[in-house]
Formats: structure tokens, C-alpha cells, sequence
């Protein structure tokens, strides 16, 4: 019997890509010291959004990745509404990412790719 999974997204600048692209796209890297709190969130349209509002501005390009996480293990965390209907993320603290990584099923897929015009 296959595990129920959930779509998630996460858009990520380069230098997240490159840290992603070693863990053999099976998760994402640790969180910095000032990032406690790691945010996928629910759909791609809001991920789009942050992609080209936020990441292509401050970084010069930005990509949306798409993972599948068990559905069950999901259930711990509340979907949180920050801003209008699109805008559900769920927001996992850094200490949990680890356990969150070996809940990802299959590999983290990038589906987007923006730059600066």
C-alpha cells in the first residue's frame, strides 16, 4: 500500500539550489542561525509569487521546486494564512527539518525557473 502524500512547494534562490542539488534533491539544508523556521508552502501560485516578488529581486534569479511529504506526518502542523486566499504555508521549526526531510517521498522537482529581465 502506497503512503498518501501532500504537494508542497518552496521557492529557493541559487545558493539553496546548489545545497539542494547535493543532497541529491532528497531534502533541503539546514536553517541558518536567523532562520528558525523553515516555510513550504501549499500551493505553486503563491510559491510563484514569492519566487518573482522576493527572490528575483534580491537575488537576480529564483526557482520553485515541487516535493511530495507523507500526508500523515503532515498532520502535526498547522496551515497557517499569511496574507490573502493563496497564501497557506506551513511553518516547521529548524530543529524539525531534519525529521521533515525523511518524510519527503520521491525527489524535490524544480518546475520554475525566473530571472531578471
Amino acid at each position: 500500500m502506497s503512503e498518501v502524500t501532500t504537494t508542497l512547494y518552496r521557492p529557493v534562490n541559487d545558493k539553496e539550489l546548489v545545497l539542494i542539488k547535493e543532497m541529491e534533491f532528497k531534502g533541503f539544508p539546514p536553517r541558518l542561525p536567523e532562520q528558525p523556521i523553515f516555510y513550504p508552502v501549499m500551493n505553486e501560485e503563491y510559491a510563484i509569487q514569492i519566487t518573482r516578488d522576493w527572490n528575483v529581486p534580491a537575488y537576480g534569479c529564483g526557482y520553485v521546486t515541487k516535493f511530495e511529504v507523507n500526508s500523515e506526518y503532515l498532520k502535526k502542523f498547522k496551515v497557517e494564512n499569511v496574507g490573502g486566499k493563496i497564501h497557506n504555508e506551513l511553518w516547521i521549526p529548524a530543529e524539525e527539518l531534519e525529521q521533515f526531510n525523511r518524510n519527503i517521498i520521491g525527489k524535490i522537482e524544480v518546475i520554475g525557473e525566473y530571472k531578471k529581465e
